[in-house]
């Protein structure tokens, strides 16, 4: 997928959100999306590989626990001291920890990487570490309430989190399935990239917009992520150095904004914000890529 086309695919979401009133053909759209099409690209595209090539590409998890506590660390000391008791600090510590490594971070990979498995490997680990982690702190901050052990075993229902490990298991046991099924799984997930954008696009607001809230995300979830990999990784081979830079430089998730409205804690306020850094993280992969002199 090239430039042009995930930026039309946003405006398409965009346009059909303005046009379509009703919210219920979105929702079909997003359970199609991240309930079955993501399930099958994950599973096809991480049972295709060995356990050899899961040893070469560890670097990619150990980076996952970095950036998160990275980001968890820097938000929560700068909230702690800065913030205080202000619900935005619970907001902004969500947004910083919980980054869009699927709908946004896997077509970005794809701007540089014709196989994408790291980027995907990179995303369903950090997706099983960061919801139960956001879900207490969103709970924590508000008036709402949930245990660590719901939010995990909730993490584990998330359908392309067990085709993850479905698929892992198989790779760990030596057990490869024939092309003639692994395939026909992967063609028919690969659907869940443009799907996914124009359901971004469709969420796209400007409400209550506010600067200060921006560069306090923006710096947490993006800027010290960026700099930390892009200065500690630059010499690893590019599968692993552009999927571990992409993931963990994207801004924050849909699903953040969605658990902050759950729990009511500052949700207008994060939509924004996650609006308008999705298209600096855009214009800085594109411009990134256009440096390097990519095709």
């Amino acid at each position: 997928m090239n430039i042009a086309e995930m930026l039309a695919l946003i405006a398409l979401g965009y346009a059909l959100k303005r046009l379509v009133k009703s919210e219920k053909p979105f929702d079909y759209l997003r359970i199609l999306v991240n309930d079955i099409l993501l399930a099958f690209f994950v599973f096809g595209n991480v049972a295709s590989k060995d356990l050899n090539y899961l040893l070469s590409i560890k670097t990619v998890f150990i980076y996952v626990f970095i950036i998160i506590g990275i980001s968890l660390s820097t938000s929560y000391i700068y909230a702690r001291f800065k913030l205080k008791d202000d619900p935005w600090a619970g907001a902004l510590m969500v947004l910083s920890v919980y980054p869009n490594t699927a709908a946004l971070g896997f077509p970005i990979a794809s701007l540089f990487l014709d196989d994408i498995t790291p980027a995907i490997l990179y995303s369903t680990t950090n997706s099983m570490i960061v919801i139960p982690i956001v879900t207490f702190i969103a709970a924590h901050y508000s008036s709402g309430g949930a245990s660590v052990r719901e939010s995990f075993l909730k993490a584990l229902k998330f359908p392309p989190t067990l085709a993850n490990l479905l698929a892992l298991t198989l790779v760990m046991a030596g057990i490869r399935l024939p092309d003639w099924i692994l395939e026909p799984i992967k063609t028919v997930g690969w659907w869940s990239i443009p799907l996914l954008i124009i359901y971004f696009g469709s969420r796209i607001t400007l409400r209550a917009f506010d600067l200060k809230k921006l560069l306090e995300v923006g710096a947490f979830r993006i800027a010290i992520p960026f700099a930390f990999v892009f200065l500690t990784l630059r010499w690893e081979r590019p599968e692993v150095f552009y999927s571990v830079l992409v993931e963990a430089s994207m801004p924050p998730a849909i699903a953040a904004n969605a658990i902050l409205a759950q729990y009511r804690l500052k949700a207008e306020e994060a939509i924004s914000v996650t609006f308008v850094l999705t298209l600096l993280v855009i214009g800085l992969f594109v411009a990134l890529r256009l440096i390097l002199g990519l095709k």
